[in-house]
């Protein structure tokens, strides 16, 4: 059956080598639809983003973007602007009929920490292909603040999944008919369940935060350890219309409350390009269970916007990105936010679980 690996699939693929690693894999990293991935000892300041191409490992290509070695054990400063590679403490052997996809967890994206999956033989972030077998390793470049790492810390997640699961617009419309997708508002499916921006806020005037241009280091493990002042300056307005910097960082929030079913997952992708030269997320996946259950019924989806070419008027209620929903190919054990460790069930408007 065709669709997303749920955890005890993923812990069968663990108990049997399948994914490995040298230091024991927790418990705690095999989430309902994936699996947190871990930093190894050590990264190398690369002097640019690079994929390594049919035939050539990451080793290969090192010699033509290496700067230098860090080692990470008592923790070290990744400086923003900077790119580096880290070996991830997982390997994997992917069996026959299953790939994988990459993305970062969501308070990497909300900290502006653009994290990507490296492989061997690549020729796309963040893909791993039918079968492969090799180790893993994760791209950072740290975008609006410095911050500091450590072995062991989660950054990116990998999901697993066999065939083509993911539902068209009919599957999508049948589905929200049988179980609601979207709360306080009509469902908008084109191309998945679009996602628009809310800048009504229903109580006060706070629609966001911008990332102030500088700041000091975020460690990764202090949570609710800084003061949010000194990090972000908060957007306050009356509705738009949001006037995007060029190269600023926003969180935003969407206007519509949306639900993933237990059978199924998510992942957000932007919409189309014509909308605006604006990238909409960073983080982009929805476990099952995600806004399900929640007081109010569906949660927020927060949006990692980051400006491009030129300032551009964002509106309210202006479509930025959709969600595509993908099969299960069964329930998992656990959802999100049902005794696990879920920071953003039932979200509004919330920045990254470092800050408070």
């Amino acid at each position: 059956m065709a669709g997303v690996l749920p955890d005890r699939d993923l812990q069968r693929l663990i108990d049997a080598g399948a994914i490995s690693a040298d230091s024991p894999i927790a418990a705690d990293q095999v989430q309902p639809a994936s699996l947190d991935l871990r930093l190894g000892n050590f990264a190398w300041r690369i002097r640019a983003s690079f994929l390594t191409g049919k035939g050539r490992t990451v080793r290969d290509r090192l010699a033509d973007f290496e700067m230098h070695r860090m080692d990470l054990t008592g923790g070290a400063v990744l400086e923003k602007g900077c790119v580096y590679l880290v070996p991830l403490a997982e390997r994997i052997a992917l069996p026959c009929g299953v790939d994988g996809v990459a993305n970062a967890k969501s308070s990497t994206g909300r900290l502006d920490l653009l994290t990507r999956l490296v492989t061997d033989d690549g020729t796309e972030f963040d893909r791993l292909p039918e079968a492969y077998d090799g180790p893993l390793y994760a791209e950072i470049c740290p975008r609006s603040f410095s911050v500091l790492v450590r072995p062991g810390m989660r950054l990116n997640q990998l999901r697993l999944r066999a065939g083509h699961a993911v539902l068209d617009d009919d599957a999508l419309s049948a589905l929200h008919a049988r179980t609601p997708l979207v709360s306080g508002g009509p469902a908008l499916i084109d191309g998945g369940l679009g996602f628009s921006v809310d800048l009504k806020p229903a109580q006060g005037d706070l629609v966001g935060y911008r990332a102030r241009p500088h700041t000091g280091v975020v460690d990764l493990d202090r949570i609710g350890a800084y003061d949010a002042r000194d990090f972000w300056d908060e957007l306050r307005g009356a509705g738009g219309p949001l006037i995007l910097d060029p190269g600023a960082f926003y969180i935003l929030v969407s206007r519509e409350a949306v639900t993933i079913p237990p059978d199924h997952a998510a992942e957000m992708s932007p919409y189309l390009a014509m909308v605006g030269e604006f990238r909409v997320h960073y983080a982009g996946f929805f476990d099952p269970g995600f806004g399900h259950g929640a007081a109010g019924q569906g949660a927020r989806g927060v949006l990692e916007v980051r400006c491009h070419e030129a300032p551009f008027a964002l509106e309210h209620g202006q479509v930025v990105g959709r969600l595509l929903y993908e099969r299960m190919q069964s329930p998992p054990e656990r959802l999100y936010g049902a005794g696990i460790a879920s920071n953003y069930q039932g979200q509004g408007l919330k920045l990254a679980k470092q800050f408070r």
